[in-house]
């Protein structure tokens, strides 16, 4: 039996400009992959990560981090869910 809704969409990953240069400075086939894998559980999921303290006076940032593929990406979440920001990434 089909989901009611329908399946469900994935957020659209877009980068800060910090997070951007961050991401032309990797090299590694290795790394590419492992943050790949990161990006699509927050696409998926973006309450995925853990809610960083702090107030609010600006967006609410989240960290989600992978010990296995040792990946942290510090990222916001619009308000409608449909595009999630990553402001800080390391790989």
């Amino acid at each position: 039996m089909p989901a009611p809704h329908g399946p469900r969409r994935r957020a659209r990953i877009t980068f800060s400009d910090s997070a951007a240069k961050q991401l032309d400075s990797i090299t590694s086939e290795a790394e590419l992959h492992a943050l790949d894998r990161a990006l699509v559980v927050v696409s998926v999921d973006p309450d995925a990560g853990e809610l960083l303290p702090g107030d609010s006076t600006g967006p609410r940032l989240r960290q989600y981090v992978d010990d296995v593929e040792r990946v942290r990406l510090v990222y916001w979440v619009t308000a409608i869910k449909t595009v999630v920001v990553v402001a800080f990434l390391e790989v």
